[in-house]
């Protein structure tokens, strides 16, 4: 024995130091054997690089215990963590993310092993139609916190252009239905409901198409009649001295259409394209006594008769103020006898002969009163009513 080994066993006999070195080998062994009995494992997980290790370990869950990776209760382990552990194991752990999701309106975490929307989706039983809404596409990765929205499409009836139709909506209100299937509607279109009200599936939503057009019409104006005293000309002879001609006035209408139909019409202006030309006769007068009388008067060759168009009017009117043209206060005068007339027929001041409405003064104008018109003042809008629109002769006294 060398000297090293004397000096390691200075004091011991040859058979403590042979039991000394059979013990240490012993030792050895038994740590070889118990080293290559250990299993060997892969552990692949979701969010790192797959983990190979060896193990003693009896279940799955004493491996990843022994390996401090923390598995929460919505983790999916497989084989499930009760599993023996095996020679060559493959372990997938499978971290769970919690989510939220709203179904139709309804909010609720859910924790998901899922990689993508796809499986979300029938995880909850979702069947997802042509028409729902998915706020994420189908093929979008899980990830932790995210927010996933379902609305389930509901059938709503639209009318609009003659057409009926049922459509499938996930809008909440009308606009955005309108919007989403693509239909124009013009600022006059009137839409039932409104398009700021709230839809479900029981609503019905009709367009009405509302178009504002012009209507330019022709109107004849008739001439007026005028007839002239003639001395000339035996007594109760008449002579059309100049023809009448009647004249052309343009009225613009605005049409209101509702689907192509017209519900309304208003005169917004009038145009005069051509002025009516009087009509002139002549009556004879020719007498001993000129006896064309009127009321106990004799006509003298300055007057002149013409054939008007005759409306009446108070002086409490709509937009009145009650005082005429000429400034007679008809307020205080209610029963004063005034004519309304166009200035260029019969010039205002003139004393004139209405039948049936007696003599009067040709004080006032007014904005429809042009050509062969005159308004006759009476007391009351109840008179005036009754009086409706006549044709009268006036004879223009002086």
């Amino acid at each position: 024995m060398s000297s090293k080994m004397k000096s390691f066993f200075p004091k011991v006999s040859m058979g403590k130091r042979l039991a000394l070195v059979f013990s240490a080998i012993f030792i050895m062994v038994a740590f070889a054997v118990y080293q290559t009995t250990k299993a060997t494992v892969t552990i692949m997980t979701d969010d790192r690089e797959d983990i190979t290790v060896t193990t003693h370990a009896e279940t799955v869950g004493q491996l990843l215990k022994e390996q401090e990776l923390s598995i929460s209760e919505e983790d999916e382990v497989s084989p499930s963590l009760h599993e023996p552990i095996t020679g060559n194991m493959t372990v997938e752990w499978m971290k769970a993310a919690k989510i939220s999701v709203s179904k139709d309106g309804e909010d609720q975490d859910v924790w998901t092993t899922a990689d993508t929307i796809e499986e979300i989706i029938d995880e909850q039983n979702i069947t997802l139609n042509k028409h729902d809404y998915l706020n994420k596409d189908l093929d979008t990765s899980v990830e932790e916190g995210m927010q996933v929205t379902y609305e389930s499409a509901f059938p709503v009836t639209l009318k609009y252009d003659g057409e009926k139709e049922e459509v499938m909506t996930t809008s909440t209100t009308v606009a955005d239905l309108l919007k989403d299937a693509g239909i124009e509607t013009d600022k006059d279109d009137r839409i039932e409901p409104g398009k700021d009200k709230n839809i479900t599936g029981k609503t019905d939503i009709e367009i009405v198409r509302v178009e504002k057009v012009t209507d330019v019409v022709e109107e004849e104006v008739d001439y007026a009649t005028v007839t002239r005293r003639d001395d000339s000309l035996p007594n109760g002879e008449e002579e059309v001295v100049e023809n009448g001609k009647k004249g052309v006035i343009e009225k613009h209408y605005e049409v209101v259409l509702e689907d192509g139909e017209e519900v309304s019409r208003e005169l917004i202006e009038e145009e005069l394209v051509e002025e009516s030309k009087d009509k002139v006769v002549a009556v004879g007068a020719r007498t001993e006594t000129a006896a064309a009388s009127r009321g106990g008067s004799s006509q003298t060759a300055s007057e002149r008769t013409i054939s008007m168009q005759a409306t009446a009017y108070t002086a409490n009117c709509s937009g009145c103020s009650g005082v005429t043209a000429t400034g007679v206060d008809l307020n205080s005068s209610p029963n004063k006898k005034v004519v309304a007339v166009d200035p260029s027929v019969i010039p205002l001041g003139s004393r004139v002969y209405v039948k049936g409405y007696g003599e009067a003064v040709a004080a006032d104008t007014g904005g429809a009163i042009k050509g062969n018109k005159i308004d006759l003042h009476v007391p009351s809008k109840a008179e005036a009513r009754r009086f409706g629109v006549q044709t009268l002769e006036v004879t223009v006294l002086d």
